[in-house]
């Protein structure tokens, strides 16, 4: 008994159907039009697909496009340059604090010297408060001659007195937190758990950006450093999640520093300047080398590929140096699946792109199609179309079935819709398949009897009661039809020609079809196929998917197909033979004496051989049917002379229309009369 679970629906139960066949007919679509089998998956998964429902999978254009809009929308969001306006209102906070504390500072000294005056004598009150008055003068002056540009401040606020705590305190959270942005390209683990920046704290940060250099020095000296007992003195600076190997910790840090200097660079001349400048000035001597040797030592063991991206930000929202770091990691990662995404679109493989980025970043929903876009393959695998052999994707069999039986049924379906009517195929005979109509039987008939009609027979030549008396001339029988063995050569244009007019897709596609109709209709048939442009060669029937025009060709040797494929039925034991040429022009190469000959127009000696040698077609009982794809529908003298040498018929038929008219011709030759 069955067993149903049932749950509220809340909208994630809405999964996307992919259907093996219509995956498969899809590949099919992709493969007749490029014949390589790997890049008709990557089409698969580029051009979207929807299920039974008309839902819609995104393609991987989409999901690019959908990176570079969330991308976009963080460019059109911020404005960089309020990281240094940041700064400046900070420090005019700072100043303004000062001025305020020292106006506080004398009203506070002149208080004190009128509580006081009673206990002081008026000549240490006055030496008292001329003293904090100068000192107050001398600081307003230098408030007042501060440099306009941020370093220049800062560096003269770094040696200034203050009178002020509050101010005091400011400027140096101001002081540390800029030393946290100088050394958070490096250390930007070490810096979420550091809570002050003094003299010790860099001294600490130096010893751990040592110990990584020493590192890095023994591997490009050739020698393994020891990776765990570093991690036994430093693993606790990186909080967490510390680096598993030396070369996660170099890739980490290569990808901070590429971080902070893609926003250095997206600032302006001025203050791109201001801000190196700035950070710069926040180390000291020995931990700016030491920084520097790191960044030496990191691209010679491992060169960096690309310069770091600037990016053009044009929006109005202020943003800190801090949050602006966080921006950049999320911009770099947003660029790095972007790339990967473009990999797969060039042939690369889809399991590059990582599934956890791809949910932080654009969403769970995107990360869902994305896992279904991966399983395209994956399900075509299961469901026995493709296989990995050889480190690539192949057809089965059964994918190649799939492939003729889709182009077959198009073929018949357009032909069911179209009222041209273009074959007869009641063509009746004997002791075959039995068909709808009936006859007087005859000695030597199959006795397929129709009752009824047998038993009306009897009835109007005899009218009676029953019993029934049935005499020999009421019997009805079934009329029946013969089909018959035939071996055909299949001769397809492989031109230049064939391509640029838009019709070697159709040619293909008919051409598996044939292959299809015959091997599940008609087993016994015999089907060659030979492919053609400047050279003629056979096509093996398992390789007719993957077949492809011949590039950059624009030559047609007819004659030479027309030779193999003679030999080829010359090999069978079958009355009936036939060839069917594909093409769209005229015979514009030959072989004579074992060399090529090539001419466009046609020259008069190719034209004579190729037409004798249909001629020799026709003396060893072969018929060549041409269907010329010409747009144009217009016969030329040598097609007309064509069809006198092989005792053959000439369609004159369109990309459209040509499985209409072969295969429906191939199967109306089937049937005869015995």
């Amino acid at each position: 008994m069955a067993i149903y679970r049932y749950s509220e629906w809340d909208g994630t139960q809405e999964l996307f159907d992919l259907d093996a066949d219509k995956l498969m007919d899809e590949l099919g679509r992709h493969l007749l039009s490029y014949g390589d089998l790997s890049y008709a998956l990557r089409r698969l998964q580029h051009s979207g697909i929807r299920d039974s429902q008309g839902r819609h999978l995104p393609s991987l254009q989409e999901l690019l496009n959908r990176l570079r809009q969330q991308r976009q929308q963080q460019l059109d969001k911020y404005d960089l340059s309020s990281i240094l306006d940041d700064i400046r209102l900070r420090l005019d906070d700072i100043v303004n604090t000062e001025r305020q504390g020292i106006e506080q500072r004398l009203e506070e000294t002149r208080q004190r010297a009128k509580e006081t005056a009673s206990e002081l004598s008026s000549e240490m009150i006055e030496k008292l408060a001329k003293s904090v008055e100068e000192r107050a003068a001398q600081n307003l002056k230098k408030l007042e001659e501060l440099p306009s540009d941020v370093g220049g401040r800062i560096k003269e606020l770094s040696r200034y007195d203050f009178m002020d705590d509050d101010a005091k305190r400011q400027f140096q959270e101001l002081l540390d937190m800029l030393k946290r942005n100088a050394i958070q390209p490096y250390a930007r683990d070490l810096m979420q758990q550091i809570e002050s920046m003094d003299p010790s704290t860099l001294a600490e940060i130096r010893r751990l950006v040592e110990a990584i250099n020493r590192m890095l020095e023994d591997r490009l000296r050739g020698e393994e450093p020891d990776f765990q007992e570093f991690l036994r003195q430093f693993g606790h600076f990186f909080g967490s999640q510390p680096p598993q190997s030396l070369d996660e910790l170099m890739e980490r840090l290569q990808n901070q520093m590429a971080q902070a200097q893609s926003l250095i660079d997206s600032l302006s001349a001025n203050d791109k300047k201001a801000l190196e400048d700035l950070l710069d000035s926040m180390l000291d001597d020995a931990t700016r080398f030491e920084l520097s040797k790191l960044a030496a030592n990191l691209e010679a063991l491992n060169p960096t590929r690309h310069l770091p991206r600037p990016y053009l930000f044009s929006g109005n929202e202020s943003i800190s140096y801090t949050e602006a770091l966080k921006l950049m990691e999320m911009l770099h990662k947003l660029d790095m699946v972007e790339a990967h995404l473009k990999e797969a679109q060039f042939g690369g493989s889809l399991d590059n792109v990582d599934e956890k980025l791809i949910t932080e970043l654009v969403g769970e929903q995107t990360a869902k199609e994305l896992e279904q876009l991966r399983s395209i393959t994956r399900i075509l695998e299961e469901s026995g179309y493709i296989q990995w052999t050889d480190n690539r994707y192949e057809l089965t069999p059964h994918g190649m079935r799939r492939i003729g039986q889709k182009a077959l049924k198009d073929i018949f379906a357009h032909l069911k819709k179209d009222s041209l009517g273009i074959h007869n195929l009641n063509l009746k005979g004997l002791g075959g398949e039995k068909t709808d109509e009936t006859k007087k039987y005859e000695f030597g008939d199959g006795f397929q009897i129709h009752l009824q009609k047998t038993i009306m027979n009897s009835l109007l030549h005899q009218p009676q009661i029953p019993p029934l008396h049935i005499s020999p001339d009421d019997f009805e029988v079934f009329r029946t039809e013969t089909l018959t063995m035939s071996a055909t050569v299949l001769m397809l244009d492989l031109s230049l020609s064939m391509v640029l007019r838009g019709n070697f897709q159709a040619a293909k596609r008919v051409a598996i079809a044939l292959d299809n109709l015959i091997r599940t209709q008609y087993p016994r048939d015999i089907l060659d196929i030979i492919g053609f442009s400047t050279y003629a060669r056979v096509v093996k029937r398992e390789d007719l998917p993957y077949i492809n025009w011949d590039e950059f060709d624009p030559y047609t040797n007819i004659q030479q197909a027309l030779s193999m494929a003679r030999g080829l039925l010359g090999k069978t034991r079958c009355n009936n033979k036939q060839i069917i040429l594909i093409t769209d022009g005229e015979p514009t190469a030959h072989i004579e004496n074992g060399h090529l000959f090539l001419q466009f127009p046609p020259a008069l000696r190719t034209l004579q051989l190729t037409l004798k040698e249909a001629k020799r077609c026709t003396q060893n009982g072969i018929i060549v049917n041409t269907f010329m794809l010409d747009t144009l529908q217009l016969p030329s003298t040598f097609v007309t002379q064509m069809a006198k040498a092989s005792k053959g018929r000439v369609f004159f038929s369109t990309a459209d229309n040509l499985g209409q008219y072969l295969l429906v011709d191939y199967v109306a030759n089937k049937r005869r009369r015995i």
